[in-house]
């Protein structure tokens, strides 16, 4: 057996087995880390500016960087929830109004109500063939609910928790990754077997697609959220403001986005026989609102990651589903690195084969 053959073998095998074992002393906090590199791709020009305030002094400008997002990301979090808690609290008290004595009898005095309980009279009678008790599955139906949703409480107080530790590790991981990042990466490149121009290409090309999709993204959804929130006050839905904030939320998603809300909204309207106001809230948020994902997300992400709308889609969606609310920015990033290595491939390999065919 050829020594050299066997250090390079045993070599290997070590390297994959602590590349294995560092994977998974890392994966509890994988999303963490992915999240301050992307962080750290969105502020690192402004780093780079303290950087030469600071003259050279890498901690400082970290420093100041970390507590900036961190008063940035609480101070403004804490306004808009103590701006939407009074919409919030109105909104459970409107609810808790209505499942009291008084307010049963004025909901059931509506005549969109009266109408309902005609339809389900009229499919109960229809369907007591089949011996089923419908009040006892309701009640059943009411209750699996209320547990679902006590059980969510739990579950909530443990996401708040959770949100709270991630955030602290992800600005701890973002001071190191902008004191420390650039020599990291330096030390990368010099194991990729490519030259220097690859190398920048291939990085020029990730900071570009996590600077596409963040920014496009958020651009879409505060714009949609925006025209929604505002249609909404015009047409007179309860706690506009707040139905608004979370229509910009569900913008982000690739499939429904905005009309998970602005429907329902609608429909809302129709059922208080607000018809006219019902049909212009949903044409302006199936038309308007819908068009600005379709017009501005090619424009802002697409166009700029060179990627189809087709591509675009698939991305944001497998990525979601993959990766979860990280997909959204992953998804089209890795579209967008698999496009500049087939581009890479393209270049060096089809000058290569075409000079074959030539010869």
């Amino acid at each position: 057996m050829n020594p050299n053959w066997l250090v390079t073998a045993f070599f290997f095998a070590l390297l994959a087995l602590i590349l294995y074992t560092a994977f998974l002393i890392l994966s509890p906090f994988l999303t963490a880390i992915i999240w301050a590199a992307i962080l750290a791709i969105l502020v690192h020009p402004f780093y780079a500016w303290l950087l030469r305030r600071f003259r050279g002094r890498a901690s400082l400008a970290a420093i100041v960087v970390v507590v900036l997002i961190t008063l940035l990301v609480i101070a403004p979090g804490f306004e808009i929830a103590w701006f939407l808690s009074d919409d919030a609290a109105a909104l459970v008290k409107s609810v808790r109004a209505l499942l009291d004595d008084d307010g049963k009898q004025e909901w059931l005095a509506q005549p969109w109500v009266q109408k309902l309980l005609g339809w389900w009279n009229m499919v109960s009678f229809q369907l007591i063939d089949f011996k089923i008790d419908w009040k006892e599955v309701l009640v059943q139906g009411v209750q699996v609910s209320s547990g679902f949703l006590v059980g969510q409480v739990k579950g909530i107080a443990q996401n708040v928790l959770m949100f709270t530790v991630n955030f602290v590790v992800v600005l701890f991981t973002l001071f190191f990754m902008l004191r420390d990042g650039a020599d990291f990466l330096r030390k990368i490149q010099h194991l990729l077997p490519m030259d220097r121009e690859h190398q920048q290409r291939l990085l020029k090309n990730i900071v570009d697609a996590v600077l596409a999709v963040v920014q496009g993204s958020l651009v879409v959804a505060m714009v949609q959220g925006l025209l929604a929130g505002l249609a909404y006050w015009v047409v007179g839905v309860p706690f506009s403001v707040l139905w608004g904030v979370i229509t910009g939320f569900f913008a982000l998603l690739p499939i429904g986005g905005s009309a998970i809300v602005s429907v329902p909204a609608s429909i809302y309207l129709f059922l208080h026989g607000e018809t006219l106001r019902g049909v212009g809230l949903l044409v302006w948020c199936l038309g308007v609102v819908g068009m600005v994902d379709n017009i501005l997300k090619p424009l802002l992400i697409g166009n700029r990651l060179g990627l189809p709308v087709l591509f675009l889609f698939f991305g944001i969606l497998g990525g979601l589903a993959l990766f979860g609310a990280l997909g959204i920015i992953l998804g089209p990033a890795l579209f967008a690195l698999l496009r500049v290595l087939l581009d890479l491939y393209a270049e060096e390999y089809g000058k290569t084969e075409a000079g074959e065919e030539s010869h």
